[in-house]
């Protein structure tokens, strides 16, 4: 069949089952690979990432074209191998074994390639050949032996080719074989929702996170300036705004500081402080944005402040702290329900959303400020910064708020009946039919029952204090209501939290699956939920988020724990979401931490969510960022140590000719982790942990063989792992109550790596 002369093989390859010398050894050994099948291979790409669909088609491995790990670029790549290999046979050859060479190759475009070519697990080699199921690899050596040497330099694989095909078809053997090939295609438990967002029996949707930032201070908003550089503002509670550049880090010096100015407390819980910051939309040429925050004024009355202010032209990573020019102030009967969101509409005007004044029941006046279109508590605000209005006032009112008109209304309020709000958003709208752009979405923290989602619009009352959620709160005020006040998109009780934050409709790129959910926190619960829209009725299905999932998010980089109080939610420029978190929550207490979603399922194909950030010079040092969470790998890592150790020190003790210690020897057994030097990560030092994220060297080798499959990037990504840095929790964690997702993972007896 074969026309032309194979060169030999490279033996750099190594088996993970080499034998070993040591028969404790070997046991600890298979019972360790036994803890690593615990965790089941789920869909993950050779560059650690999730599988895509192609945005175009693929001409050669063409069944992955609807979901996979290949796009165009790398189909033709495979394609040319094919090529290449098959001009060693004849006609007789290319009919015999054209269709088991293409099979083998296009298994790098498998959704589970990982899994095929144990790419999931970093302390054992990369195999040259994916894990072919035992008849399908018995037809292929048997009809096909002289292409091992064409398809792999592994000598140990090329000198099966004329041998037994038992001892070569041991070789690609994986040990749970509904994922071998082919049967990973047949199984429908598999691939029956492959590609979609992963959902538990009860429909809690398994996502991941990543660690953004930490050791921040109540962080209460992550904004960006829409100036194309992607840099992200993040402003804490105490009235310090960092920056954070796109590689991940912090700028040393802040862009503003305020702390003087700032009303705000130690005490936990306190809602004064600085709550809101909006840039304007046209802030790269007039470098103007927005500040919400508390503070006193004469004879100590509490007020809230919004403001305008410009950054630096020396230094656009510094505000002019000069440039303040107060815009409006309010009188805070309370120091509660303080309001604090900021934004922009897409009609260029700045919306301010403010609370009830405080107390409870909003015990202000015949019918509370809520519904007192006089007063500015209570309300969603519309005004245009882009010029003086009549009487001195620093902002003009729009011709068409909905209150211009009404005698005794104040003309800036577009909208009413708002208990507290704390944090909205405007909806992108879709990234190809644009629905839904425009729309704003808000959590309205209730009272003593309900929490409500709202979309807000024009002259719209949402019933605060008459009602609470869909029910009646102060039922004299109710029966009197108007039929027309708005209702919530969606509500809930004590059961699930007892504070909303509210978060955004995900427009990102990076998770399409994510495209349209609403996903939103609780502070109090730390419960996370989706909403998501039927198009048909108009109503809105809730769903929670489920983290902690060991085999869903078993990605480098990728954790399943986070501090339980959301304080607020964010989005940077590309549109991909975070949310902003602390373990206690007290303005002076640096424990708070950002995390970014991430959909294990699917992502975007590679290179469509690219974009170049334009530059922007600083005067300041940055500060490189440290996570603190333990990744799933690095816990998965632990577990299987521990579990390997108890076992090695339970089997030397039972082993009959061991021979007893002698008296006073310090000396201790060496366990199977210590007597393999090819489990010690590069750059690991003499006595230090033996496992590392990293790739190992002789895999690194292993994988430049492969042509094509491990990307620089990729690799960027795992050498950037290197260190682990130890979690530290001051606040004591507790598992989740009959009901609630699991936040807070309980790490399996598995080895797994990326």
């Amino acid at each position: 069949m074969l026309r032309r002369s194979i060169r030999g093989g490279d033996p750099s390859w190594r088996a993970p089952w080499l034998p070993s010398s040591s028969g404790v050894f070997c046991l600890c050994l298979t019972f360790w690979l036994d803890q690593v099948g615990l965790l089941q291979g789920h869909p993950q790409c050779l560059d650690y990432g999730p599988p895509f669909r192609p945005a175009l088609h693929l001409e050669f491995c063409s069944d992955y074209e609807s979901f996979g790990c290949c796009d165009q670029s790398k189909d033709g790549r495979i394609a040319a191998r094919y090529g290449d290999i098959m001009d060693y046979f004849d006609l007789k050859g290319h009919e015999l074994c054209g269709g088991y060479i293409k099979d083998i190759l296009c298994q790098e475009c498998s959704p589970y390639a990982a899994h095929l070519y144990d790419a999931e697990n970093p302390q054992t080699p990369l195999r040259n050949l994916p894990g072919l199921c035992p008849d399908y690899c018995s037809a292929f050596h048997s009809n096909c032996h002289s292409a091992i040497s064409l398809l792999t330099s592994d000598r140990r694989l090329q000198e099966t080719h004329g041998k037994d095909g038992a001892h070569f078809c041991h070789l690609l053997n994986l040990p749970d074989e509904d994922y071998c090939f082919p049967n990973v295609l047949r199984n429908d438990h598999l691939n029956r929702n492959l590609g979609l967002v992963a959902a538990d029996p009860q429909g809690c949707l398994q996502l991941c996170l990543t660690e953004v930032a930490n050791g921040l201070r109540n962080p209460v908003s992550m904004v960006h300036a829409g100036d194309g550089t992607h840099r992200f503002f993040v402003a804490e509670q105490v009235g310090v705004v960092w920056v954070y550049l796109p590689d991940g880090s912090r700028l040393e010096q802040p862009f503003l500081d305020f702390k003087n100015i700032v009303l705000t407390t130690p005490w936990i819980g306190d809602e004064r402080g600085f709550l809101g910051l909006a840039f304007h939309p046209k802030f790269r040429r007039n470098r103007k944005f927005y500040i919400y925050y508390s503070c006193l004024g004469k004879k100590k009355v509490e007020k809230i402040r919004v403001s305008e202010m410009k950054a630096s032209r020396a230094d656009p990573n510094q505000a002019d702290p000069k440039s303040e020019r107060v815009i409006l102030e309010i009188e805070e009967p309370a120091s509660n329900h303080n309001g604090g969101q900021l934004l922009f509409g897409l009609d260029g005007y700045l919306y301010i959303f403010t609370g009830d004044g405080g107390k409870a029941g909003d015990p202000f006046g015949k019918f509370g400020n809520a519904q007192n279109k006089s007063s500015l508590l209570g309300k969603a605000l519309r005004i245009d910064v882009n010029g003086a209005g009549p009487d001195g006032k620093r902002y003009r009112v729009p011709p068409d708020n909905p209150f211009v008109s009404e005698p005794g209304a104040h003309p800036a309020v577009y909208a009413y009946g708002i208990r507290n709000i704390w944090r909205c958003a405007v909806d992108r709208g879709d990234p190809i039919t644009r629905q839904g752009r425009g729309r704003i979405f808000c959590g309205d923290v209730g009272q003593n029952r309900f929490e409500e989602v709202d979309i807000i619009v024009k002259g719209g009352n949402y019933g605060w204090r008459a009602k609470e959620g869909f029910e009646c709160y102060d039922r004299k005020l109710c029966h009197n209501a108007s039929l027309d006040d708005i209702l919530p998109i969606y509500a809930y009780g004590r059961a699930l939290g007892k504070s909303v934050t509210g978060g955004y409709v995900y427009r990102g790129c990076e998770s399409p699956n994510l495209n349209g959910l609403y996903i939103f926190g609780d502070f109090m619960s730390g419960r996370l939920m989706a909403l998501q829209e039927d198009r048909k009725t108009k109503k809105w299905k809730q769903q929670d988020i489920c983290l902690g999932d060991t085999e869903s998010c078993a990605f480098p980089g990728l954790i399943s724990t986070y501090s339980k109080f959301i304080i607020s939610f964010a989005e940077d420029e590309a549109g991909e979401l975070y949310f902003l978190a602390t373990s206690y929550p007290s303005a002076y207490v640096p424990h708070g931490s950002i995390y970014k979603f991430v959909d294990p399922s699917r992502r975007a194909p590679p290179g469509k969510c690219r974009y170049k950030p334009v530059p922007v010079k600083s005067k300041s040092k940055r500060v490189q960022f440290r996570p603190l969470a333990k990744t799933v790998l690095d816990l998965l890592k632990e577990q299987s140590e521990k579990t390997a150790r108890k076992f090695s020190n339970a089997t030397l003790a039972s082993s009959p000719d061991r021979a007893p210690p002698h008296k006073g020897s310090s000396k201790k057994p060496t366990s199977p982790t210590r007597s393999r030097k090819t489990f010690r990560g590069p750059g690991a030092k003499k006595g230090a942990r033996v496992w590392s994220p990293n790739p190992q060297r002789k895999r690194t080798r292993s994988r430049k063989a492969h042509s094509g499959r491990v990307s620089q990037s990729a690799r960027a990504r795992r050498a950037g792992r290197s260190r682990l840095w130890p979690f530290r929790s001051r606040w004591p964690t507790r598992g989740p109550a009959r009901g609630e997702p699991r936040r807070h993972a309980e790490p399996a007896a598995a080895e797994l790596g990326p």
